[in-house]
């Protein structure tokens, strides 16, 4: 008999906790496991504003995924489209080849994008921080405004390249923001007749408070932290428009700036729109048990999935964190071992942990089981529990040595050669690459009339 095929799609916590478990729990002859990701390691996104900031080097975010999966088989690509009918997955190679992938179990882990609104300019002029790819050219480009600011003899733009805008008063956006802020403000100092008090960092949000799932007091002290060292924050607002230079925003005031950081929240990747299954703002409708209504063999999990949140006890839906993706790719291969085994399956439930937010420094915020934190204890915390996430010991030493190393010698201010060319959200992410369900099953109608003949 053939093995059952089970195809995890994306190389996120989701994803590659559920291939380790069942890897774990599945033996060689029980089922073959594929994982199709077009990377070859796993990204801690809750440290990435430390890479942007030259704190951690890549490496130490990015755990080789050949380290962490023995037995499963990885695909170098993206899926951009699914033949629930066919159970038949489209997949384009990171050679821009397209091929296809049958599977009798499919995990639906795509993950999230940075979320666009319809703003002049946005796309084009913007920076996320979502991809390692991204991160290391935020740096090269906030290390490339220094230097171009110090080289000018025009008053006007060495204003406009100390100015830096970041959108978004999360967790991503408010440690970028405290990240990078230190790094110029570090930085400054190697740079002779630069005045440092030119360098003016901004932190948006259309919220009415910083990080509110922290709750009121603790996102008042990460906001004290912030300016005290001198980020100018801006609550009730967000950007109207973005050019060559410039920044407006929805109160009418315009900066002078060649950075836009934008960190505004995320979205369900597009690949779900392939499904044309039920979705939830975006996010793919799942069973508690993480299956999929009206499609056999699928679970849903992570960013993308919409998953019921039994212990809120109302009709919400857990939130796109790594610690929920990884919870639950744990718990989907725990199902998909029963459902092989003819057992049951078991709802997800889980109890919140609590948030960390890493200030850099000794400056940290965050509540663990609902205690409430700042200052060194948080900081502890905070970089402890990052340390027990990390999946690879060889990533938890690198992560160590290099809090050590930028503790002890601070940092060396090197751009690597990111920028090359100017880029925007769209050159990292790859948003336009999905295909519409029509094409979807064309492709594969093609694949299997090719295959019979």
């Amino acid at each position: 008999m053939e093995r059952p095929r089970i195809l995890i799609v994306g190389g996120g916590f989701a994803g590659v906790e559920c291939a380790r478990v069942l890897e774990h729990r599945l033996g060689v002859r029980e089922a073959e496991l594929t994982l199709i990701t077009p990377f070859s390691y796993q990204l801690y996104l809750p440290l990435l504003p430390q890479v942007t900031s030259g704190v951690l080097t890549p490496q130490s975010v990015a755990s080789p995924l050949r380290r962490v999966l023995r037995r499963t088989t990885i695909v170098p690509g993206g899926v951009i489209g699914v033949d629930t009918a066919e159970r038949a997955c489209v997949v384009r190679l990171i050679t821009d080849e397209v091929v296809l992938r049958h599977y009798d179990y499919l995990v639906f882990t795509p993950g999230s994008v940075t979320r666009r609104f319809d703003i002049p300019g946005l796309t084009r002029h913007a920076s996320g921080v979502k991809t390692l790819a991204e991160a290391a050219y935020i740096r090269d480009h906030v290390i490339a405004q220094l230097d171009l600011a110090a080289a000018t003899t025009d008053p006007a733009e060495r204003a406009a390249r100390l100015q830096f805008v970041v959108v978004g008063g999360g967790y991503a956006g408010t440690e970028t923001v405290a990240c990078l802020q230190r790094l110029t403000n570090s930085a400054a100092s190697r740079y002779p007749g630069l005045d440092p008090s030119l360098i003016t960092w901004h932190l948006l949000d259309v919220a009415p408070r910083l990080m509110p799932e922290l709750g009121e007091r603790l996102g008042q002290k990460a906001l004290e932290i912030l300016t005290r060292r001198g980020t100018d924050v801006t609550l009730g607002v967000s950007v109207a428009e973005v050019g060559d230079g410039y920044i407006r925003l929805t109160n009418g005031t315009v900066l002078n700036s060649h950075t836009l950081i934008w960190t505004a929240g995320v979205a369900a990747s597009p690949l779900v729109s392939t499904l044309e299954a039920e979705t939830v703002r975006g996010r793919l409708a799942v069973n508690a048990d993480l299956t999929v209504p009206g499609l056999p063999g699928v679970f849903g999990l992570g960013d993308a999935a919409a998953v019921p949140d039994l212990s809120s006890g109302s009709d919400a839906v857990c939130p796109p964190t790594a610690q929920h993706a990884a919870r639950q790719g744990r718990h989907a291969a725990r199902n998909i071992v029963a459902t092989l085994r003819g057992g049951p399956t078991v709802p997800y439930r889980h109890r919140d942990l609590g948030l960390v937010v890493d200030l850099g420094g000794t400056d940290a915020v965050a509540n663990p089981l609902g205690v409430e934190l700042s200052g060194l204890p948080a900081q502890a915390v905070a970089r402890g529990y990052h340390l027990m996430e990390l999946r690879s010991g060889t990533a938890k030493f690198r992560t160590v040595a290099n809090w050590l190393l930028n503790a002890a010698t601070g940092d060396d201010f090197l751009r690597t050669g990111f920028l090359m060319r100017r880029t925007g959200l769209d050159d990292f992410e790859y948003t336009d690459a999905y295909l519409s369900p029509d094409r979807t099953r064309e492709l594969v109608a093609e694949n299997v009339r090719s295959v019979a003949t």
